[in-house]
């Protein structure tokens, strides 16, 4: 008989969410500078694709050090790989706020953080797995990824509030502060492990890197889906790096900028709850999948030739509901055509994608822009034709349930 006997620990959620308060605070300073690119450039006597570059590090550091910071979580749990990501953020991050004049300190800052980052977001579900029964894993999942999105938010909205009422030094100080205010409030409240496992030991998850990757690379479907990540996950990314230097042109201050790019990230909240629990309902992934790269397309129109506000912040959420949604649905049909492939590992290579495509499209985006007036219609309007071509390549994924099918039949 399955033993169901076993205990779980209410301080499981002050782990997670302190875990949380890491990570969002993480994100919100990859993100820091994006909604007041311009200003930044002016106040540093630089180029705008050098203040892109202080985001664009995360993506670049983020392929270098993925793989060896997910075997430090493997290795040595949660208390030491987060807590190197914890402390690199926090250190890091106050060393840009209090030497924030100097470009080229800040540049090295942004990359110190950067190091951290994948010590951070790799041990969404070994924190989930250390703590969580089963049941409420998918749980601790996503509110593990739901601080992503919050710390992108914040740093979006406040960001140009704190930079008009305090200059950037004083911004990049704050939230350098509170850094390091995040890594003690880890240290002293996180722990590897309760004193009792919350589950039977076949129900742990474990970090295997490089399990089943070579098998996931000889399915068809796993590389559309790969290609499907690799165009809307670097859309995302650069669209979010750029966001202030796409509607500035237009004559939008960075303000709006900031509102913009906040609203975008709250749609994607909001539709990363929505769709998910709607692709869990019919138990289907390639219409939603679908979904999301018609509605995220559509979205992305509408954000590269809004001239009104208010048809820039529409264009903005709907564009952020749809493609962040296809994330959660497309990281779960990933695992369930790669099966028995490790979750991780099918994820990684999605994200992975993402970070590679994120730099190109960034640097492009860059190269392509007006010269004479700096509008990035022209680079916008190329994404927007990549997202058509993942259309049709999604158009090709076949449910999950339907490949099985096929593989069991004589």
């Amino acid at each position: 008989m399955e033993q169901t006997d076993f205990k779980i620990y209410a301080y499981r959620w002050v782990v997670l969410f302190t875990f949380m308060f890491v990570v969002a605070i993480n994100q919100l300073m990859w993100i820091t500078f994006a909604p007041i690119t311009g200003s930044a450039a002016a106040y540093y006597g630089v180029s705008d694709l050098s203040i892109g570059l202080l985001s664009m590090s995360f993506m670049i550091v983020y392929i270098i050090i993925s793989i060896p910071a997910s075997w430090v979580i493997d290795t040595y749990g949660i208390r030491v790989a987060v807590g190197i990501g914890a402390a690199m953020t926090g250190i890091f991050g106050l060393m840009r706020g209090l030497l924030a004049p100097n470009y080229t300190f800040v540049l090295i800052a942004q990359i110190g953080i950067a190091i951290g980052q994948p010590f951070i977001l790799n041990a969404v579900t070994t924190v989930a797995a250390r703590w969580f029964p089963i049941r409420e894993r998918a749980t601790a999942a996503g509110l593990g990824t739901l601080a992503m999105y919050l710390g992108i938010v914040v740093a979006l909205v406040l960001t140009p509030y704190l930079t008009i009422h305090s200059q950037i030094g004083g911004m990049l100080l704050t939230y350098g502060i509170v850094a390091m205010i995040a890594v003690v409030v880890f240290f002293v409240l996180v722990k590897e492990r309760p004193p009792t496992p919350p589950c039977r030991a076949d129900q742990e998850e474990r970090s295997l890197v490089f399990d089943g990757l070579r098998e996931s690379l000889r399915m068809r479907n796993f590389i559309f889906l790969m290609i499907v990540f690799f165009v809307g996950l670097g859309v995302f990314n650069a669209v979010t790096t750029w966001i202030e230097d796409i509607v500035r042109p237009r004559g939008f201050s960075i303000i709006q900028a900031g509102h913009t790019g906040g609203l975008m990230i709250v749609g994607g909240i909001i539709g990363a709850v929505v769709i998910p629990l709607l692709s869990d309902h019919y138990r289907k992934r390639t219409p939603f999948l679908l979904l999301a790269v018609i509605g995220a397309t559509l979205g992305l129109v509408g954000i590269t030739f809004a001239a009104s506000y208010w048809f820039l912040l529409a264009s903005a959420f709907v564009f952020g509901f749809f493609l962040l949604s296809a994330g959660p649905v497309g990281f779960q049909y990933g695992a369930e055509i790669t099966y028995p492939t490790p979750e991780g590992t099918s994820n990684g290579m999605l994200l992975l994608m993402g970070q590679i495509s994120g730099i190109v499209f960034i640097f492009g985006m860059d190269s392509f822009k007006s010269p004479a007036t700096g509008s990035m219609t022209l680079p916008l309007i190329v994404l927007i034709g990549l997202m058509l071509i993942s259309l049709l390549i999604c158009a090709r994924l076949r449910e999950a349930s339907t490949l099985l099918a096929v593989n069991k039949s004589p």
